[in-house]
């Protein structure tokens, strides 16, 4: 990068630009208690609130503008506004639409003023009809809202003598974008007037796609070149990290500005291109958490493609995550996403694959426990003589039951009006409805967590009671009862038991897909989640590997305590598709074979498998070729999705040790990277204890 890039960068991860933050941000409670207005009313008064509470600070050197001076509201409602909207029915998360991709492309086509003059024209259409005609009197306040802002944008930056920025900002976004260079400051504008409007976790998309046809432009007539091109994208990158100590996650890091690179295009053509290379050359540069990196890779993806992701992911960040279409896209279409649409796939803030624009999917509508509901399983049978098909089916029921809840209680789920947002989905202002309507897409996501703890507490039991009969019962009942205490040599043998996942063991994988299948059937079972939508399984666990664990208060899940593969009460599941904590596999590939034997064509919400790699693997002049052999093995052997950490143990408990020594010290939590001395101790401990494999 060039100098002034570096001065951002360090400006950026220092935090220099936080000192022009307001401690004052409108009071939008007001907003709800004084005014008797309807829901979508009162949304774009927050917006427009917050939009006119902004003081635009433009810097000389900038290419790229915009600096959030607002924090955070406290609230959103007041007590008799949440019980107005609310009663009776599910809040998803903090409330507001979240977890979401724009149409970038769209915007950048068309421009806020296109937008504004389409909502004019459906507002005449439905004259007649108050509702929708208000809903757009909405939308148009809310574009005008953000237009204005852009406009002392402008004139902030015309009066500081940014003559660049001042006429870019007179162009993007009310207009369509016609440069790159536009293309980029739209974007970057239009995100962050996203977040302010109270949506977070806003991704991008596929960026190397969606800018190209800007890029190719300037190319042929010459006002652009690829160095010229790389910088603009190094201070785009810097740019969206600015901010981020502003965006709710559950823990630092966790903002969901994700960008996906590469994958087969509609026609099923390879879409890797110069942009795809630029971007992964620009975050290795950039070396912060911002934004996550995501390859979509398959059977034809270049070598050059997967040695220059591999650079990135030897720096430590813990991305880019390798999305396999050759698994995703068959999956996406098998649920009923059109052929165009799953070639067009993104992911969420973590991994959950959506459609850009045209989804209002809620990815996250919580976790089953496959842990709890083997252990509850287990306990009863062993208190009462039941055979070990007894078990398996108990847990079967168990798993339905679970899933059946969570779909209960998601079917009364509101979502809030989002008048901006709408402004850049499908078709909402053309329908005259609200995103929180719906789109397309409205399928909900629910997490299979603990996969593995629960095969192996299954595959112990079925060792050591009913087959070798090495253990008794009523001696395992009160091991587990009582969280092993005075049973150590019993927990090490259930610990050490050789038929888990990780290690290609046929029982324990066996275990485990018949796990994911009961699953994915009974979300296949629901037709209609309460949205006119599905429920997606999936294999990930999010933060679940912590709270099903330990608990939460944030959670409607059960909590599971000492379980039968020798772990005990507290202790962390295994995070996403990884071993148990405590099993000692062969290596990648026999942890590749375990999770190949999934049927993955019915678990279309996502979820990595999960490697860490001594930092070591990647040096030499082979290291890259060998980490590039095993992304090519994993598409090989059929897996759907690889995240992989580059870490260091002995790095890892010196930082926790010594955490003003490691400022920059990155690790993937569980579908996002963050600051590791910036984590939660329980995280610390869990990603310090997962296996790390040389090759």
């Amino acid at each position: 990068m060039n100098e002034l890039n570096a001065i951002r960068r360090e400006k950026t991860r220092t935090r220099w630009y936080s000192q022009f933050r307001s401690e004052n941000c409108p009071d939008l409670v007001s907003l709800y208690n004084t005014q008797e207005l309807p829901w979508v009313a009162i949304e774009a008064e927050h917006f427009i609130a917050m939009c006119a509470a902004e003081v635009p600070r433009v810097f000389p050197d900038e290419s790229i503008v915009f600096t959030r001076t607002t924090p955070e509201p406290e609230d959103l409602y007041s007590s008799e506004a949440y019980t107005r909207f609310f009663a009776g029915r599910t809040c998803h998360e903090l409330g507001p639409i979240n977890n979401i991709t724009p149409d970038w492309q769209f915007i950048l086509q068309q421009g806020l003023n296109n937008r504004r003059s389409a909502a004019l024209q459906t507002q005449q259409k439905y004259k007649d009809d108050p509702e929708k005609a208000q809903y757009l009197a909405c939308v148009v306040k809310t574009i005008d809202a953000a237009l204005d802002l852009a406009s002392r944008y402008a004139e902030e930056a015309f009066r500081i003598g940014n003559m660049e920025a001042g006429q870019l900002l007179k162009r993007v976004p009310a207009n369509a974008a016609a440069s790159f260079h536009e293309a980029l400051q739209c974007i970057r504008f239009t995100h962050s007037l996203i977040l302010l409007a109270g949506h977070y976790q806003i991704g991008f998309g596929r960026m190397d796609q969606i800018l190209l046809p800007w890029y190719h432009s300037d190319l042929s007539s010459g006002s652009i070149t690829p160095e010229n091109a790389y910088e603009l994208i190094v201070e785009f990158l810097i740019s969206l990290n600015r901010d981020t100590d502003l965006y709710p996650g559950v823990q630092p890091g966790d903002n969901g500005q994700t960008l996906m690179l590469g994958g087969l295009l509609p026609d099923s053509s390879d879409g890797e291109n110069e942009l795809t290379h630029l971007f992964l050359k620009a975050a290795k540069e950039v070396r912060l958490i911002d934004p996550k990196i995501n390859v979509r890779v398959h059977a034809g993806t270049s070598l050059e493609l997967l040695e220059a992701a591999v650079e990135l992911n030897k720096q430590g960040f813990g991305f880019p995550q390798y999305c396999n279409d050759d698994v995703v896209i068959p999956a996406l279409i098998t649920l009923g996403y059109s052929e165009e649409d799953a070639h067009n796939y993104s992911v969420a803030a973590c991994w959950e694959f959506i459609i850009p624009g045209k989804g209002l999917e809620v990815v996250n509508i919580g976790a089953v426990s496959f842990p709890y509901a083997a252990d509850t399983a287990i306990r009863y049978a062993l208190r009462n003589g039941k055979t070990f098909s007894d078990i398996l089916q108990h847990t079967d029921e168990l798993i339905e039951e679970q899933t059946g809840a969570l779909v209960k209680t998601y079917s009364k789920l509101v979502l809030p009006p989002a008048p901006f947002l709408s402004v850049v989905m499908e078709n909402c202002i053309e329908r005259g409805d609200d995103l929180s309507e719906g789109l397309t897409y409205n399928n909900y996501g629910i997490h299979g967590a603990g996969s593995s703890n629960a095969a192996d507490a299954l595959s112990a039991v079925k060792h050591f009671i009913y087959d070798s009969q090495e253990i008794e019962p009523a001696a395992l009942l009160h091991a587990l009862e009582t969280d092993y205490e005075g049973n150590e040599d019993l927990r090490l043998k259930l610990l050490n038991h050789t038929g888990k996942i990780g290690l290609n063991d046929d029982t324990a994988d066996g275990l485990m897909a018949h796990l994911f299948d009961t699953f994915s059937r009974c979300c296949w079972k629901v037709k209609d989640n309460g949205r006119g939508g599905q429920i997606r399984a999936g294999t990930g666990s999010a933060m679940y590997y912590i709270w099903l664990a330990q608990g939460n208060d944030q959670m409607r899940e059960p909590v599971v305590h000492a379980t039968a593969e020798g772990r005990r009460a507290g202790q962390p599941l295994s995070a996403n598709l990884s071993p148990s904590l405590g099993v000692r596999p062969f290596g990648p590939f026999s942890i590749f074979n375990s999770f190949a034997k999934l049927d993955y064509s019915t678990l279309s919400n996502g979820g990595p498998i999960t490697l860490e790699l001594s930092s070591s693997v990647f040096r030499g002049p082979d290291g890259i070729q060998k980490v590039a052999a095993l992304i090519r093995m994993f598409m090989e052997m059929g897996n759907q999705q690889l995240q992989l950490n580059c870490v260091s143990p002995a790095t890892l408990l010196d930082a926790k040790e010594y955490p003003e020594k490691y400022p920059d010290l990155v690790v993937r939590v569980w579908g996002w990277s963050g600051y590791f001395c910036e984590l939660s101790a329980e995280y610390q401990d869990q990603i310090i204890q997962r296996h790390i494999f040389d090759l």
